[in-house]
């Protein structure tokens, strides 16, 4: 609406106020004067808020509508990133199962390899201590069959020597005992 519009309507509003004032004479009943002059008051209300802030009122609505609209639309995007959302949670669910099934069989085919590893090194460790065993009971029994030669040697020479002092006599043991130093000095 352009200025000269506006003016017209302001004007035949004024006209019309006018009028009905000199109307008085017609004799309409109170009720009905007081309800026309209700009227008139609220166009010139409208005209002056129309006036006053009238643009921005019309500006305001359409704005608020595109406004609501642009936050359905967001919604509405918002709604199907969730949706995605939801899907790829739902995905990874149904993948947590055989995920899960992977696990457990890469844990028992660890537990396994592991359980052979150590029952290989237990068997290893088991023969070295067969191989160190028998080395000592080899060297236990060469000791014990040496010191069954030196027993036995001592009891051959303690025997040798209460026989020979049997059968010795003091001047067979002097005659003995010069020779063995006879032969040492001449040695």
């Amino acid at each position: 609406m352009n200025t000269k519009t506006k003016l017209l309507i302001l004007g035949a509003v004024l006209l019309a106020a006018a009028l009905f004032n000199l109307a008085d004479p017609l004799t309409l009943p109170d009720d009905a004067r007081d309800q026309i002059w209700r009227v008139i008051n609220f166009i010139i209300f409208l005209t002056i808020i129309y006036y006053a802030g009238g643009k921005k009122l019309f500006e305001f609505f359409p704005s608020r509508s595109n406004e609501i609209e642009t936050e359905i639309k967001d919604l509405e995007t918002r709604r199907q990133e969730a949706e995605k959302k939801l899907q790829d949670v739902e995905k990874s669910i149904s993948n947590l199962e055989q995920e899960r099934a992977q696990i457990l069989e890469q844990a028992k085919t660890q537990g396994e390899t592991l359980k052979q590893q150590i029952v290989a090194k237990a068997e290893s460790q088991a023969e070295q201590i067969k191989e160190q065993a028998k080395v000592s009971a080899q060297q236990e029994a060469k000791l014990a069959l040496q010191e069954i030669r030196a027993e036995l040697a001592e009891k051959v020479v303690e025997s040798t020597e209460a026989m020979i002092k049997k059968k010795l006599k003091a001047e067979d043991h002097k005659a003995l005992i010069n020779d063995s130093l006879t032969r040492v000095v001449l040695n």
